[in-house]
């Protein structure tokens, strides 16, 4: 069977390419050996919020005497848990499958085991051939795995392998102070698990501003998350269906499972013969509209080792349509190249972080002399009325041309509030231009206004 357009993983960058492929008239095949949505929909993003609400409504059940009410013996159903989390993704996924079918978009539910170029283009193994003009590779990553730690599924686990529980420990180690590490920790917590997090670095996710990651090492302490910075897992055993770790200085700990998200790795999976791409680090190479180094051959999500978010991964996906357009109808468009680091990211911890941009230390490195503005939640009416007044905003400008360069949140709706940081960043607005958005009041909104202006020392609520 022939085809304008194969694209191999449909994940949220294949899947969404795919979309808009269709969209645009241009003829695709999508192959993909599980359900649509990828790692995201199935076993990432979507079925981990769907347990951190319960596990925030629990905690605030928990706490609910602070706001003059009662909620006496609060506690979880994990089965319940479990069954409303797979509803979710049950909905979300049968959406997408739907809309392929309403479609006619063809889905190859088939493992694709090689791809080989030819002079026509490229032939695609899968249950049978297929020929394609252009490929887009959205294979995605797995979950590394420690060579004296190998996932059993039972003890030893992957992010996969906690999603699958039914039941909840009573003590969990986690491996790995990143985002999913610390993300999994604060979930699990929350539902009465006694929690350990061993991180090799000095600070828990350390691609975050320094400033925000002492922070939230800070709120997991005082919640009873036990921290260990600065050590390694040097030994694993397993004794009657436990874990013991030993730890650098040869501290021992123990729990009933461990989860190991020390991070993940390109995955490609496929054969690829005479037409085997440009690889860096286990992570295909590629240029600002997504292409490889072959021709007609393009690269999207983690597999291009970019950055490992699904809203990423899209967005690429849409970028390399637009170039396939643009070279079927012969046209020759110069779009601006994605500026990863200004893409926001977020953590959905409790307390949330939401970041955009330059850390301190970065835009330091990169400008010389900075502005850094920040305003405490503790300031805010909203996050005072929702009993959520921990943390801040922090805004960062460059000294010189006074544009917002980077914004950083700890703290109540942090991974809502960040997109208007990603808005300001990206949209390369001054200080001055920022401070004419007017905020609607109450809300936590304000306290991203107010770090704005605390960048010139004009933030009138701030102490």
């Amino acid at each position: 069977m022939k085809h304008t357009v194969a694209v191999i993983g449909g994940g949220p960058g294949g899947y969404v390419a795919a979309l808009k492929l269709e969209r645009y008239g241009i003829d695709v095949v999508l192959f993909e050996k599980e359900r649509l949505g990828g790692v995201c929909l199935n076993w990432g993003c979507i079925p981990t919020k769907a347990m951190v609400k319960p596990a925030e409504l629990l905690h605030e059940m928990q706490n609910a005497d602070d706001f003059g009410l009662y909620a006496e013996n609060a506690t979880v159903r994990f089965d319940r848990v479990f069954e409303r989390k797979q509803q979710i993704v049950d909905q979300l996924v049968g959406g997408i499958e739907f809309i392929y079918k309403k479609k006619k978009i063809p889905v190859v539910n088939h493992e694709v085991t090689s791809v080989r170029k030819t002079g026509e283009g490229y032939v695609i193994a899968a249950d049978q051939e297929y020929m394609a003009e252009y490929v887009i590779l959205a294979t995605g990553s797995v979950p590394v795995e420690l060579p004296f730690m190998k996932f059993d599924g039972e003890v030893v686990c992957s992010s996969n392998d906690i999603l699958s529980m039914r039941e909840l420990p009573a003590r969990l180690i986690v491996v790995g102070g990143g985002v999913i590490g610390c993300e999994f920790a604060s979930v699990m917590h929350q539902f009465g698990v006694e929690v350990e997090i061993v991180e090799f670095l000095p600070r828990l996710v350390s691609t975050e501003d320094e400033e925000v990651s002492k922070r939230l090492a800070m709120a997991f302490k005082k919640e009873g998350i036990k921290v260990h910075l600065k050590k390694a897992v040097e030994a694993c055993r397993i004794e009657d269906g436990k874990a013991i770790l030993t730890l650098t200085g040869n501290k021992e700990i123990s729990a009933d499972k461990v989860l190991v998200s020390v991070g993940r790795k390109p995955r490609l999976g496929i054969e690829m013969i005479d037409c085997e791409p440009e690889m860096d680090k286990n992570a295909i190479v590629i240029d600002e509209n997504m292409r490889a180094n072959l021709p007609n051959l393009y690269a999207i999500g983690d597999v291009t080792g970019k950055m490992q978010l699904a809203h990423v991964a899209s967005k690429q996906g849409l970028r390399a349509v637009d170039d396939m357009r643009d070279r079927i109808e012969g046209s020759d468009i110069e779009r601006a190249p994605i500026r990863y680091m200004d893409i926001p990211r977020c953590t959905f911890t409790n307390p949330e972080l939401g970041s955009a941009g330059l850390t301190e230390e970065q835009a330091k490195e990169t400008f010389g002399e900075i502005l850094v503005g920040k305003f405490p939640f503790s300031a805010n009416g909203k996050a005072l009325s929702m009993g959520q007044s921990f943390g801040f905003v922090k805004t960062i400008a460059d000294a010189e041309s006074h544009k917002i360069v980077g914004m950083h949140i700890i703290g109540p709706g942090a991974t809502e509030l960040i997109a208007e940081g990603g808005i300001l960043i990206q949209a390369g607005l001054t200080i001055e231009q920022a401070s004419e958005i007017v905020y609607a009041h109450p809300t936590l909104s304000e306290a991203v206004a107010e770090a704005v202006e605390d960048l010139e020392g004009m933030a009138l609520h701030k102490a």
